[in-house]
């Protein structure tokens, strides 16, 4: 399982349930090219955020959700990091990226191998943050890009992060 986020330079993910900034290079080019044909993991808060909360195309959606009588047409659903975890064990064929919230990658990102992360060269207002890999012992940055630069005039960068604390 990898994990795939954009950060700003202070690590924040999302303000208010909303993400700080949609980059259309970076959906399309990292998020969307890595996650085609692939399996995402994602909380239920985190699909209310999709435009009219219809699932990712092209991909196996699975919802983590802790309410049992939640349902969605075309997902598959789990209720726990455990069962995220024995779905992962079952399905080694499959590429599995966590995309988040912040609660989900909170639970799940120790047991990812990598991280890419997308690093927007601007400070927004953020309510919730993804963990500064940079000062986590447990991971080290394996690659950068260049710099990307968007229509929407905030510059970023993709850097790939490996956890130590998984053999490969």
């Amino acid at each position: 399982m990898k994990a795939i986020v954009a950060v700003d330079t202070e690590w924040g993910i999302g303000n208010q349930g909303e993400l700080l900034v949609s980059l259309p290079e970076d959906q399309k080019d990292t998020f969307r090219r890595l996650t085609y044909g692939n399996t995402i993991i994602y909380g239920r808060k985190t699909m209310s955020t999709f435009p009219a909360q219809k699932l990712l195309p092209g991909r196996t959606n699975i919802i983590l959700s802790r309410n049992p009588a939640f349902a969605k047409d075309g997902a598959i659903i789990l209720h726990s990091d455990e069962e995220v975890l024995e779905y992962c064990r079952n399905h080694p064929e499959e590429e599995q990226f966590l995309i988040g919230g912040a609660e989900v990658f909170q639970g799940l990102l120790p047991y990812c191998s990598e991280a890419i992360v997308s690093r927007i060269d601007h400070t927004f207002h953020a309510d919730v943050f993804f963990p500064n890999l940079d000062e986590d012992l447990g991971w080290k940055e394996v690659s950068r890009s260049e710099v990307i630069h968007s229509v929407k005039g905030f510059d970023f960068t993709v850097h790939q992060y490996r956890n130590l604390n998984i053999q490969f």
